[in-house]
């Protein structure tokens, strides 16, 4: 099997990011001519643990998913080896994504049971998205929603420190490295040390060095010195290996000696708060950068015990989201068409009921601040602003894909609307999100329908 060089994973065989059920599913749908038009969406039902939100990221990856999706020669010839039928495949050669997409536009503040995305399209094409726009879109949501609150931490703490991504060694693969990357730097993230990353997206890159530049030197000075001789001004210098202190005096006594400014010192270990403070005396006007499990609840203390720092570098607690490592989106049928209508539809099995319908978002303010979302039917005459905007029609995409610089000043705009009560990092107060009475009362007749279908 071709492969590139991390992964198996190309456009070539991207059709084949899903999971089998989806195939057989889509056999049967094309082969006994049952393809109605159909509604799915994409939401969780429950917010990760402490969270009073979430960010919405990962739209791009998935219009780019749709947009390119198409059976080449090698994916059928793999589908026909693993037993699917000859006329099923010579359907899937000419496969292409006829249907409408509605989703939240990145950045966006999203909560339980409201829609990141809804796709209406006949439900062969529909179906067979569902494993790769869980992944993309959740993913990246839940990283850009950890990015989001070491941001919001900062900005009501701090002095606008730098947030560097360090996390790509950590990432669980490295489209988890790449996707972390972007998705941070949508939550308020100012730079990443993946250059690939920065290459791809446009990211900043940033880096200082390593532990083992310095131990491969006799002499710690040595190892400072060789790499100012380098950089100059530029050099950021890892103050840690031996003597968090110590460090600092040699990194004074070189830049002296070498006429330069340097720009910064990190430090990696230890009493992070404490030894800036120290650090701070000896180097007062060289910035300190921050690393070693940081989150947003150590740089939360980090300010509590008057730590100096102008920046920090998270890893793997932010491509891990550590304290909350997964959000469960599911992507459900909601609506489908019978006899010439689309009609709601949902699942009643205990725990996991749907509301059924295409759906609306709308979010109102009050001087400049959240106050509370709906979730209704799509065309019904409700409060505030809609949210869910239509970004493929009858197969095309409909909007310009914006900048990832828009992106981010979009969730930084959106997110300090929200109230900070729903935005603590612990036990954050609940925002309101309301079910209006007309898909109350919609959920509430379909369900007296559904079980008056059940045999007694």
């Amino acid at each position: 099997m071709s492969q590139t060089t991390f992964g198996y994973l190309t456009e070539e065989n991207a059709p084949l990011f899903t999971d089998l059920y989806e195939l057989r599913m889509l056999q049967a749908y094309l082969n006994q001519d049952h393809n109605p038009t159909a509604t799915f969406s994409l939401f969780v039902r429950d917010l990760p643990p402490n969270r009073g939100y979430m960010i919405a990221a990962g739209l791009e990856q998935a219009i780019h998913y749709i947009e390119t999706l198409s059976f080449g020669e090698r994916t059928l010839e793999y589908l026909a080896e693993e037993g699917f039928d000859e006329s099923f495949l010579s359907s899937l050669s000419e496969f292409e994504f006829t249907g409408e997409v509605r989703a939240l536009p990145e950045g966006t503040p999203v909560f339980a049971n409201e829609p990141l995305l809804e796709v209406t399209a006949p439900i062969a094409e529909a179906q067979l998205l569902e494993t790769a726009l869980i992944n993309q879109i959740g993913y990246q949501s839940l990283i850009a929603t950890k990015a989001s609150r070491m941001r919001d931490v900062i900005d009501r703490n701090g002095e606008g420190q730098q947030l560097i991504d360090f996390g790509s060694r950590r990432a669980h693969g490295t489209d988890a490295g790449m996707k972390a990357a972007r998705a941070a730097y949508i939550g308020g993230f100012d730079g990443t040390s993946n250059v690939a990353a920065g290459e791809a997206f446009g990211i900043p890159i940033s880096g200082t060095m390593a532990h083992s530049w310095v131990q491969s030197f006799e002499y710690e000075r040595d190892s400072f010195e060789t790499f100012v001789d380098e950089y100059g001004d530029e050099s950021v210098l890892l103050i840690d290996t031996y003597d968090t202190v110590r460090g600092a005096e040699i990194a004074a006594d070189v830049a002296d000696e070498k006429g330069a400014a340097i720009r910064g010192v990190r430090l990696d270990s230890g009493d992070l708060a404490a030894l800036s403070q120290d650090v701070d005396e000896v180097l007062p006007d060289v910035d300190q950068f921050i690393s070693s499990g940081i989150d947003e609840y150590k740089i939360d203390d980090f300010f509590e015990r008057d730590g100096v720092g102008a920046g920090f570098g998270p890893g793997t607690a932010l491509v891990t989201s550590t304290d909350a490592p997964k959000v469960e989106g599911v992507y459900k049928l909601v609506a489908t068409e019978r006899d010439g209508e689309m009609r709601p539809t949902m699942k009643l099995s205990a725990g996991k009921v749907t509301y059924p319908g295409e759906k609306s978002v709308r979010r109102t303010e009050s001087d400049g601040q959240y106050t509370g979302d709906v979730v209704g039917l799509r065309d019904e005459d409700l409060p505030g602003e809609e949210q869910l905007v239509t970004v493929i029609d009858d197969g095309e995409r409909v909007i310009d894909l914006p900048d990832l610089e828009a992106i981010q000043e979009r969730g930084r705009e959106q997110r300090l609307k929200l109230p900070e009560k729903h935005r603590d990092i612990e036990d954050p107060e609940p925002y309101d999100v309301r079910i209006s009475d007309e898909l109350q009362a919609e959920t509430e007749a379909l369900r007296q329908e559904l079980e008056s279908r059940r045999p007694a």
